[in-house]
């Protein structure tokens, strides 16, 4: 298993840079340069987009730079569901931008999850010259497919298969947990409250798995009254918050599992007359629209969807040059964003390196 920060081999800037050199999400740089008009977007925002991206050189792909392999002309992306998240867009827009720089074509369709209609899918292609699939889902999670899909080239996109037989990439939330919960030990922080997402999902299970690694590292001990169950929904961060403030010892820093309960925190905080950072540290996860624009904005963790994309093109285009020997599973690190709602100033101390 690999753990892989994606990055141009030739150092151009990243949409990364442009995004953090402005000051927005991913989502936001790739709407602006693709050329999206959503109203959602101010034009203020927009000029920073562009602004960035001229400043730091970065080249948003629109044509071929170079031939195809073998004649094979298309990847073809299929999502699980399309909702309002940006997770799946993102992905196909990372894949899309890597095709185009090698002048294949993309196509996608949606299955919602349904056999029946991804095997339909496959065979309305008909003659398509088709270099490979790549299969996306919105959760992270194992995944079946129809026996169709193993007549073609294919890579996972945040989900994976129990027999290992295809090529899956996957956020890094093992270590992007225990990013998040060293950040806040980093600021001096003694109680690390942690706000989980649903039960049973993968993405819940792997960043409590990287909250205990950091205390563990750390030599600060586990305690569960700091673990709290939630839904990913800002009503579970206010409910979640109001019961670990309620505690004899309450936490002096929360870890949101997600920034829309990182949401619902800062409205209980508030509600109890606690500020951000000073009396409580709060970061989320998955890097949001909405976390830079929060009060004070809030530091997280960037889920890396359109690296995934990249990398899932990459690896098609390795098997299609005879590069790879067995299916990989890749791990894309979930980088830090660090923003005013964890940052104190002279107070923060190192964490303890070993027992006291």
């Amino acid at each position: 298993m690999t753990t892989s920060k994606r990055r141009s081999p030739t150092g151009r800037p990243t949409m990364m840079d442009v995004a953090a050199a402005a000051g927005v999400s991913q989502a936001t740089v790739s709407l602006v340069l693709s050329g999206g008009k959503s109203g959602r977007l101010a034009d203020e925002t927009r000029r920073k987009v562009v602004e960035a991206a001229r400043t730091l050189g970065y080249k948003f792909v629109r044509r071929a730079q170079r031939a195809a392999p073998g004649g094979q002309s298309t990847i073809v992306f299929i999502a699980d569901e399309t909702i309002t998240d940006p997770w799946t867009s993102l992905a196909f827009e990372g894949a899309r931008d890597k095709a185009l720089e090698v002048g294949i074509n993309m196509l996608m369709g949606v299955s919602h999850a349904d056999a029946d209609v991804e095997t339909s899918i496959l065979a309305g292609l008909g003659n398509v010259p088709i270099l490979g699939l790549i299969y996306g889902t919105i959760l992270t999670r194992v995944v079946q497919l129809p026996q169709a899909f193993a007549r073609h080239r294919l890579v996972l996109v945040n989900c994976y298969d129990q027999e290992h037989a295809y090529h899956s990439v996957l956020p890094g939330d093992v270590l992007g947990g225990r990013t998040a919960t060293e950040h806040l030990l980093r600021q001096g922080r003694k109680r690390i409250g942690f706000i989980n997402g649903q039960q049973g999902v993968d993405a819940a299970r792997d960043r409590l798995k990287g909250y205990k690694q950091a205390l563990a590292s750390n030599d600060v001990p586990f305690d569960p009254d700091l673990v709290r169950p939630g839904n990913w929904e800002p009503s579970a961060g206010y409910e979640m918050t109001m019961e670990l403030m309620a505690l004899d010892n309450p936490p002096d820093g929360i870890f949101c599992a997600n920034d829309m309960m990182a949401v619902g925190c800062y409205d209980a905080l508030r509600e109890l007359g606690h500020k951000v950072p000073d009396d409580v540290a709060v970061i989320g996860f998955d890097d949001r629209e909405i976390a830079q624009y929060m009060r004070p904005p809030l530091s997280t963790l960037v889920l890396p969807q359109y690296e995934m994309g990249r990398t899932a093109v990459e690896l098609l285009l390795d098997d299609a040059g005879g590069l790879h020997s067995s299916p990989s599973r890749i791990k894309v690190e979930c980088e830090l964003v660090e923003r005013e709602s964890t940052q104190l100033s002279s107070q923060a101390v190192p964490m303890r390196q070993s027992a006291q």
